[in-house]
């Protein structure tokens, strides 16, 4: 029954005359009051069984039972299937109220909950249901969630004729190329691929029916309604132990299964053994994170989160999306806000730089909050790194960036390092990221080793040695003049040419312009040439010809080099 009436708006409830109210009546009752029904009338069946005293009994009797529903004031129609007694009046009234029925909109999003799959021979898979939202057109693509199966629509039918256009409201059918009817369950959803979030738990606002005779407690196992879908969790009270009957509260289902909603999607929630109908409500967030009992700020939020306007919803959803952002087709779900009024109240807060963009293309958007937090966290790596390595100039971006969560991904990563360059904060040169106000600070022991090795590469200008040799010499301690070898390499006053081969950099910089004006002069130098120049053996001549390659200033042809067209 609850498949049935998902996605109806006009409800005729059928009691028949010669019974009465029975228990079923009440459960139907309550299930299509949980399911947020709003229109409807009474048929009072088997007319021609009961004598005209007996109907005004029987009718009294429903008028008591319709007090405080839906149908409170909605008629009652006596109508026998046998003689047709009643029936104008029946046609008429369901015509009148039908009237009256809003018309649900088709430019929402398109979803049809599957309650029937089967094959047809020529045409394939095919699925039924009842177009809940938005509408679908022959040669859509589609997705079934939970599933993620992507297929084409090959044909439409809507009350056993083709068309090339189903609407929301419309019962349907969809035929599919190329899909495995194994593929489709009861319960699955056809939506737009990628627009829906599939979920192991929802947030709800939960109505727990007066009929109940006993408490519902915490954890209690349950069955999931909604849609057309059927799904066994648990039921996690957030702020009490046990639910009284004729309560309401705000909850959290954690469910065997996933499902794919949008929030404020009616559900009903079915007890598990004996299986009856115990309470319902809203989907308050359809793909929620794991919450803590017992606390009030998020109970609080949850409730807020019924009734808020759109720009704190959104605000809200952004927020709780931490460093990974929410895309903007995720935020339609969570919002259930309509396509247009969504992007202008995203526009707003954007306006506003409550909210940022990460992904232009994708439109995933951080809150303002985590982006400054995360932004924070990055000080904090660099502040650390520069206490544990004082001589060092900064740290390496990549490095820089594995200490970050993995997820936030190179956008967001990027979007901090430009934010905090531009206000000053920090420092990028080359590959290297220091904070503005970190100074490289020598103890008295570092200065002399500093001074040491620089007078070294100083007098040996182009012959220098090998900087292990350096650090084998008396006195000299090796994990020191390692961390000071990177400071004089930071400052600019070494130049790296190859693995544990220095010199200092004046000399590697004489040596270039001597290099540049014998090119400009002869268009080309061997190697045999290059150490006539300079005088040096092979051990540096090598070295620092393919150096010189490196640093884009000679190209080598052959035996010979070249000055670069971007030469320096």
């Amino acid at each position: 029954m609850v498949a049935g009436a998902s996605g109806i708006d006009l409800v005729a409830m059928v009691i028949a005359a010669d019974e009465g109210v029975m228990p079923q009546t009440r459960e139907h009752m309550e299930i299509c009051s949980l399911l947020g029904i709003r229109h409807g009338f009474v048929v009072l069946s088997k007319a021609d069984m009961v004598d005209e005293e007996w109907m005004e009994l029987v009718t009294e009797d429903i008028r008591d039972f319709m007090r405080g529903t839906f149908l409170e004031k909605s008629p009652v129609v006596p109508l026998s299937a046998v003689t047709g007694e009643g029936m104008p009046e029946f046609i008429r009234t369901l015509e009148k109220l039908a009237k009256n029925i809003p018309h649900r909109s088709s430019t929402g999003l398109f979803r049809l909950p599957a309650d029937r799959v089967f094959t047809m021979k020529g045409f394939g898979t095919v699925i039924t249901g009842t177009l809940i939202s938005g509408q679908v057109n022959v040669g859509d693509a589609v997705m079934l969630y939970p599933s993620g199966v992507v297929s084409k629509v090959r044909g439409i039918q809507v009350h056993g004729e083709s068309v090339e256009t189903a609407v929301a409201g419309m019962r349907t059918a969809v035929n599919f190329q190329g899909l495995e009817k194994s593929s489709v369950n009861r319960g699955d959803v056809l939506s737009v691929p990628d627009a829906l979030m599939p979920s192991y738990m929802l947030d709800i606002s939960l109505h727990y029916l007066k009929s109940n005779k006993k408490p519902m407690k915490n954890r209690t196992r349950v069955r999931f309604h909604a849609g057309t879908a059927e799904v066994l969790g648990n039921l996690i009270l957030l702020e009490k132990e046990e639910l009284l009957p004729g309560e309401d509260t705000v909850a959290q289902l954690r469910l065997d299964t996933p499902v794919a909603l949008v929030k404020e999607d009616r559900y009903v929630i079915r007890s598990y053994s004996p299986v009856r109908t115990v309470g319902g409500g809203s989907v308050i967030n359809p793909a929620p994170r794991k919450h803590k009992r017992f606390r009030k700020d998020v109970t609080a939020r949850l409730k807020e989160l019924t009734s808020l306007p759109p720009e704190q919803i959104i605000d809200y959803h952004v927020a709780e999306s931490g460093y990974r952002g929410v895309s903007f087709t995720i935020l339609r779900i969570m919002s259930n806000i309509p396509e247009k009024q969504l992007t202008q109240s995203v526009q707003l807060l954007l306006s506003k730089k409550i909210i940022l963009q990460m992904d232009k293309e994708k439109r995933i958007f951080v809150h303002e909050h985590n982006f400054a937090a995360y932004c924070e966290e990055i000080r904090s790596f660099l502040e650390e790194y520069h206490r544990m390595h004082p001589l060092k100039n900064g740290m390496s971006k990549e490095e820089l960036k594995s200490k970050l969560p993995v997820y936030t991904g190179n956008r967001l990563f990027q979007m901090a390092v430009n934010r905090m360059i531009k206000e000053e904060k920090i420092v990028q040169e080359g590959d290297i990221v220091r904070l503005t106000a970190h100074r490289i600070s020598l103890g008295q022991d570092q200065t002399v080793i500093r001074e040491k090795i620089l007078k070294n590469y100083q007098e040996s200008a182009l012959t220098p040695p090998y900087f292990r040799e350096i650090c084998a010499e008396p006195e000299t301690d090796a994990k020191q003049a390692q961390s000071v070898l990177m400071v004089l390499l930071g400052e600019g006053l070494l130049v790296k040419v190859k693995e544990d081969l220095y010199f200092h950099a004046p000399a590697v910089e004489k040596l270039q312009l001597l290099l540049t004006d014998y090119l400009k002069k002869n268009g080309e130098i061997s190697t045999p040439q290059f150490k006539e120049l300079t005088g040096l053996s092979r051990k540096y001549l090598i070295p620092l010809i393919e150096y010189f390659d490196s640093q884009n200033i000679t190209i080598r042809i052959g035996d010979i080099r070249r000055l670069r067209s971007t030469g320096k």
